[in-house]
């Protein structure tokens, strides 16, 4: 009997290991490129990308007490955060620029940030919509599952593969048509 409740501690004791959240410092380390290369992909901005990011890891640490490994890994956590720090930027800036409607046409765009893709690639990228961008750095350059990139964007398992099928056929096609 003593074996069986021996038995029964150690592996509850390694099933509450294995759950335990890492600390702030090792999630932010171990996920900050992620981070920021899913903002990147998402704002095509690599300065917005880079204040959106530390943004987000400043949010993270306030609320690092409510993060729950049981529910979602740290990764996916800081991405959900991430994600929300970004259209808060997009709704704000949208804000911004009707307050600051002018007549003239804007003096210039910054050059779309370096992906590292092919000059093609990055013109059909840039043609599609914020949503398909999106949804393609979570589940192509992040390698998200489709479970949690879902989860991440608050819509369904089928509805995720779908909108990515559909964004994945939109950038075939954008392909394409550059030839």
């Amino acid at each position: 009997m003593k074996d069986v409740s021996a038995a029964t501690t150690t592996l509850s004791t390694r099933a509450f290991a294995s759950t335990r959240a890492p600390s702030f410092a090792e999630a932010a380390e171990r996920h900050l490129d992620d981070v920021y290369r899913y903002l990147l992909v998402f704002t095509r901005d690599a300065s917005a990308a880079e204040d959106l990011a530390a943004e987000t890891f400043e949010r993270a640490l306030r609320t690092w007490r409510r993060f729950d490994p049981a529910r979602a890994s740290a990764r996916t956590w800081l991405c959900a955060i991430a994600r929300n720090v970004a259209l808060d930027h997009f709704r704000a800036e949208q804000r911004r620029r009707r307050r600051e409607r002018v007549a003239s046409e804007p003096e210039g765009e910054a050059p779309p940030p370096e992906l590292g893709l092919s000059p093609k690639l990055e013109r059909a990228m840039g043609a599609l919509s914020a949503a398909d961008r999106e949804l393609v750095a979570l589940r192509v350059v992040l390698d998200l599952d489709t479970d949690a990139a879902a989860q991440l964007l608050g819509i369904s398992t089928t509805a995720c593969t779908t909108r990515l099928s559909r964004a994945l056929k939109r950038l075939e096609e954008l392909m394409s048509n550059d030839e």
